[in-house]
């Protein structure tokens, strides 16, 4: 079975309904996982949706923030959620696909403004969520296994702007790319993008303050796929639909795309 997945930081996925449909009739993902989607389940605009084939959903609302939702052509079991960190947000919930896969999708915590948990409450949760995603992984042992989101860090020299004029800005420490290694580490995750793209400058996020953020390009990589190794060699397909930035009311984020022939 072959089916194209999509993750996409969606910024409010009520306000932005027409260009997650847009996305739907241009691109036609098999799965589509949104975060951010700041609406309680309930009132997600599934109508629209189902119209254009995505009968299925699995979700976790909460209003005003976060919310992540699994949209899917295929049918899908909701298979629960984790509440890392106790923070008591909707960040995480889980799908299994008809063919066993299960997809984990992830709305990481963004860690405020300042990288200092001594000052910043918000960066200190940041590490304590993944810290408890690692030990988890670790614990789980994940198989045939797919992990999507914004996980809010930006990994990689090549996944910013300019790697030194953010070394201290969030998102982009060596703390939180430390903190991001070792969870990937723990479930032996492939990153799918980089194993399909491994050179060169790649974004997935362009602030709102810039003027003309195509022009300006200071973007980053804060949204990601990756697959266990029993399953990585499928992957293949890896894109950014940069243009969807560009959209109407637009995300911050674009899309990131993979296929896996499974």
């Amino acid at each position: 079975m072959a089916f194209t997945l999509a993750t996409w930081n969606i910024n409010s996925v009520r306000l932005r309904e027409p260009i997650v449909c847009k996305l739907l009739e241009e691109e036609g993902p098999d799965i589509l996982c949104l975060q951010e989607c700041k609406s309680p389940v309930e009132k997600i605009p599934v109508e629209q949706f189902r119209a254009l084939g995505y009968g299925h959903m699995v979700a976790r609302g909460q209003k005003g923030y976060n919310g992540v939702a699994i949209l899917s052509r295929l049918p899908i079991e909701d298979v629960g959620d984790m509440d890392f960190a106790g923070l008591g947000h909707a960040r995480h919930v889980a799908g299994r696909l008809e063919n066993g896969v299960v997809i984990h999708n992830f709305y990481v915590p963004a860690g405020g403004d300042k990288p200092d948990r001594e000052v910043n409450e918000k960066f200190g949760q940041k590490l304590d969520y993944l810290t408890e995603m690692r030990d988890w992984f670790h614990a789980e042992r994940p198989e045939k296994s797919i992990l999507v989101g914004d996980l809010n860090i930006a990994p990689r020299e090549d996944d910013v702007w300019s790697h030194k004029q953010l070394l201290k800005v969030v998102s982009h420490t060596p703390t939180e790319v430390e903190h991001l290694g070792e969870t990937q580490d723990a479930g032996k995750w492939v990153d799918i993008t980089r194993q399909d793209i491994p050179e060169g400058q790649l974004y997935s996020w362009w602030s709102y303050r810039a003027r003309d953020w195509d022009a300006a390009d200071k973007g980053r990589r804060l949204d990601h796929i990756w697959a266990t190794p029993d399953i990585s060699n499928a992957g293949h397909g890896s894109r950014i639909l940069r243009g969807a930035r560009g959209w109407e009311k637009p995300s911050d984020h674009a899309p990131v795309f993979a296929t896996f022939d499974l």
